[in-house]
């Protein structure tokens, strides 16, 4: 079972505590009651050297100055002249342990009378029973004994005196161990939470929770949390950057998974799209190598293989751009641009076009800037416009047109042209996919035009959408988060 750090240190300080006052007390006890002790042997010892000397006294006063007569004759007289004298009652003895006065009591205890026997060996002793003090010390004249005085001394008042000294401790030493509990806890209770709280953040760190707090504390707790917190952000930032990496990674096999499947699917559509025009030039050829006098055949074969050779030529360049665009997405420039600019800009270079096949221009063309690549719009921009002038009737019109609303920047194209059948507008933005075939290979396409201009109208953070498409033509509307000029 484990027990809080807060029990222990309670438990310790309250050891302690009672330790301290309990080796206070009996220390403090222990002195006043030798201190008592001292002071009653030396009053008892006064008491004796002074009833010696009043004895020679008396004796040197008599005629008869022997001891032993004197104690027999006027031994009680004696006796009772220095109780008068010490204040005390007492008790005479003879050599012979004999009693010369009163007693104190009507009976002797056996206890005294052993004392009684050290004090006849000329010998100082004293026997306490309950509070009651019996001290006997030798009646000498010179060297020579001659009895025993055998003073009462009453103990009440020194042992009321130590009792209630002994109280005071116990009261005032429950009150300061109350009192230092509680202060101490105080003060060991604010080191307990600080390594508490440390421990719980230890604790949400082993689980995986790195969020944590910086104690306010000026001391070594203090100066722990902190390096907790340090230590706990350091691991934070370091599988965040794993998981980073980690992340990078599998997108990394994600994006090289999936460029594998297009670069297979790439493959198989330029492989199939190229036969065709290979296909007709090799039939042409061989005819050519049949009939080599036919001079209509042969203008016709040159035109037909010249057609189909820049139709391969522009399927070429398309790929190579497809190509770029998957391997080299991550080296865009990006720049502040001008829509407006750049519109015109590919506009200028399709007016060749536009009047080859008669097509009109209506354009309402406002400022707008947007962040992007300058090639990347261009391509956007002039695959849109190809689109119009290559699916567009002939004399027919382009309709183009810019606008800023809600933070976007909005180019819409339209065209007068065949329009798309509902049921394939899902697969315009597909790599080589035609809705005219005929038309496409007539006017050189490739299906790849409308496939690139969204790769790159994605790159730049922008969209491009299929807005309508009838018989009266289709209209394709691309969107730039705009930024400010």
């Amino acid at each position: 079972m484990k027990i809080s750090i807060k029990i222990k240190f309670s438990l310790f300080l309250a050891g302690l505590l009672l330790l301290v006052v309990f080796l206070l007390s009996l220390l403090v006890l222990r002195g006043i009651k030798s201190n008592q002790q001292n002071q009653y042997e030396q009053y008892l010892a006064g008491q004796g050297k002074t009833a010696n000397t009043y004895f020679i006294q008396s004796i040197l006063s008599e005629e008869n100055k022997v001891p032993q007569t004197f104690l027999s004759e006027k031994g009680q007289r004696f006796a009772e002249q220095l109780e008068l004298i010490s204040g005390l009652p007492l008790v005479l003895y003879d050599r012979q342990g004999e009693l010369v006065s009163k007693k104190v009591t009507d009976t002797e205890s056996d206890n005294i009378k052993k004392t009684l026997g050290y004090a006849l060996n000329n010998k100082t002793a004293y026997l306490m029973e309950g509070d009651s003090l019996y001290y006997l010390t030798p009646l000498k004249i010179g060297n020579d004994q001659v009895g025993v005085i055998q003073f009462y001394y009453s103990l009440s008042e020194h042992h009321a005196f130590y009792n209630n000294i002994m109280q005071l401790f116990i009261y005032i030493g429950a009150g300061l161990f109350i009192l230092c509990f509680f202060l101490g806890n105080v003060y060991y209770n604010s080191f307990a939470t600080g390594i508490i709280k440390l421990d719980k953040m230890v604790d949400k760190i082993r689980e995986g929770h790195y969020e944590t707090t910086v104690l306010k504390r000026k001391d070594e707790i203090g100066k722990l949390s902190e390096g907790i917190h340090a230590m706990s952000g350091q691991i934070m930032r370091t599988i965040q950057g794993m998981e980073a990496e980690q992340n990078k990674l599998k997108l990394a096999v994600d994006k090289l998974s999936l460029l594998d499947k297009q670069q297979k699917e790439f493959i198989g559509n330029v492989t199939h799209e190229f036969k065709t025009p290979l296909t007709s030039i090799k039939a042409y050829i061989d005819l050519l190598e049949m009939y080599p006098d036919d001079e209509k055949l042969l203008q016709t074969s040159i035109a037909n293989i010249k057609s189909e050779t820049e139709r391969l030529y522009e399927m070429v360049d398309k790929v190579l751009q497809l190509s770029s665009l998957e391997k080299y997405d991550f080296e865009l420039k990006f720049e502040k641009l001008s829509v407006k600019q750049a519109i015109e800009r590919v506009l200028k270079g399709l007016k060749g076009r536009m009047d080859k096949f008669g097509i009109g221009l209506n354009s309402d063309l406002n400022e707008a800037y947007i962040e992007g690549d300058k090639d990347s719009l261009t391509i956007v921009l002039i695959n849109l416009l190809d689109n119009a002038i290559k699916y567009n009737k002939r004399n027919g019109t382009i309709f183009i047109k810019t606008y800023v609303w809600s933070h976007q920047v909005y180019i819409e194209i339209s065209d007068t042209g065949i329009g798309i059948p509902k049921e394939l507008i899902h697969k315009v933005f597909e790599p080589f996919y035609m809705v005219d075939k005929n038309r496409a290979r007539e006017s050189g396409g490739a299906g790849l035009g409308l496939s690139l201009a969204k790769k790159h109208a994605e790159l730049m953070g922008g969209t491009i959408v299929l807005l309508n498409t009838g018989i009266e033509g289709t209209s394709f509307r691309v969107t730039f988060p705009t930024v400010i000029n």
